[in-house]
């Protein structure tokens, strides 16, 4: 059998990302392999502590921030978002999801809390992002940049999506991404201070995840890696530097793909989650609230057409759960998400499994690569 530095070194020797950072972790064992660079002009060395744009594995960590104000009492998962959220008071629904965006009829009923937790409050990319309602998402919110700099702040961003339709009914579909901003605003909101401020002191305090967070401080830059997206000659073309976008707070703090980590930051999240909220004594979440986070929520219909990135995976809060076995990683209960920027943390919390790896060329599309999927079968048989 491979071993984990193998497995992550065939797709740097190949050319497919400059480095990686993986993390397979099972009753009390921990096997950690660095390899590659950091793809800096210095040619610094992947480091077990490198920092990475996380891009939506920020979603499992916003829906934990949401599930600590559910507990605190402040907000029910039931409850309408309207009262903090008077933006979306009276959203109206396309009459056909490839109609125009102004034939509209009212939503059959108020958004609540457990919709942006699921993903289905009617706002979101759907399989088509050619429909014109979801192209409004990309134009007019800049909704999967990978450059937080171009995205209004919450109160003017929230001031355009009250313009944007919903594509479905509250609670019909299941549509992605769209939710966990609008999340990050209301949770912002009913907490009454900043996003970051929120996740520092409630999340990433109490679980000692200090390189986590919305801005590189420059005493950390120098772990920090540099961001690619493949290019059309097949080698890679660098979209930001660590001294870039990152470098200072954005205006909009993005709940759905905002957040840079590192893999022990991460595994610490993860430890969390299977300890049923509480790491090493501490705290977050209680047993309750983590079962809501990883069971899956989606009928049998809106699964099948949800256009989830596995054939068999449901969706939880802020990230996706396995129902069936449809590949020897997909173990059904097995709960996470994928990262854009070519990042996964997974739990599989029958087997006590934390499964993390981090690379830093952006996805072009909605199949993992190759090096995510040899690095969760290597995972599954670890």
């Amino acid at each position: 059998m491979s071993t984990l530095r193998e497995v992550l070194e065939k797709y740097v020797h190949d050319g497919s990302v400059p480095g990686a950072v993986g993390l397979v972790a099972r009753g009390g064992r921990v096997e950690v392999a660095a390899v590659g660079s950091a793809g800096t002009d210095d040619g610094r060395p992947m480091t077990r502590d490198a920092v990475f744009r996380i891009a939506s594995v920020t979603k499992p960590v916003v829906a934990a921030a949401a599930m600590i104000l559910v507990e605190d009492g402040r907000i029910a998962l039931e409850d309408p978002v309207a009262p903090w959220l008077p933006e979306l008071a009276a959203p109206v629904v396309v009459r056909a999801p490839d109609g125009p965006p102004d034939d509209v009829v009212p939503a059959s009923r108020p958004l609540t809390l457990l919709d942006l937790m699921t993903s289905r409050a009617g706002y979101g990319f759907p399989s088509d992002f050619s429909l014109p309602a979801a192209r409004l998402l990309f134009s007019e919110l800049k909704q999967g940049s990978p450059l937080p700099r171009d995205v209004a702040p919450p109160d003017a961003w929230m001031d355009t999506l009250s313009r944007i339709p919903l594509l479905a009914q509250p609670g019909r579909e299941w549509l992605y991404n769209t939710c966990s901003d609008i999340l990050g605003v209301l949770i912002a909101r009913v907490a009454g201070q900043p996003l970051p401020e929120f996740l520092a002191e409630r999340i990433f305090g109490p679980l000692g995840m200090s390189d986590t967070g919305f801005t590189v401080p420059a005493d950390k830059r120098g772990r920090f890696t540099a961001l690619y997206r493949p290019g059309a000659d097949g080698g890679l073309v660098l979209v930001d530097t660590p001294a870039g976008q990152w470098s200072s707070m954005p205006d909009f703090p993005s709940g759905a793909g905002g957040l840079v980590s590192t893999v022990d930051d991460l595994h610490t999240f993860a430890r969390m989650l299977l300890g049923e909220g509480t790491v090493e004594g501490r705290r977050l979440l209680s047993p309750a609230s983590v079962r809501q986070m990883t069971t899956d929520h989606l009928t049998p219909a809106q699964r099948e057409a949800s256009g989830l990135f596995t054939e068999g995976q449901g969706w939880g809060f802020g990230g996706a759960v396995d129902v069936d076995r449809t590949a020897p990683y997909n173990v059904p209960g097995r709960y996470g998400w994928v990262g854009g920027t070519g990042t996964t943390a997974h739990i599989v919390p029958a087997t006590g499994t934390a499964a993390i790896m981090l690379s830093q060329v952006e996805m072009t599309g909605p199949t993992p690569p190759a090096l995510m999927r040899d690095f969760w079968q290597y995972a599954a048989d670890a």
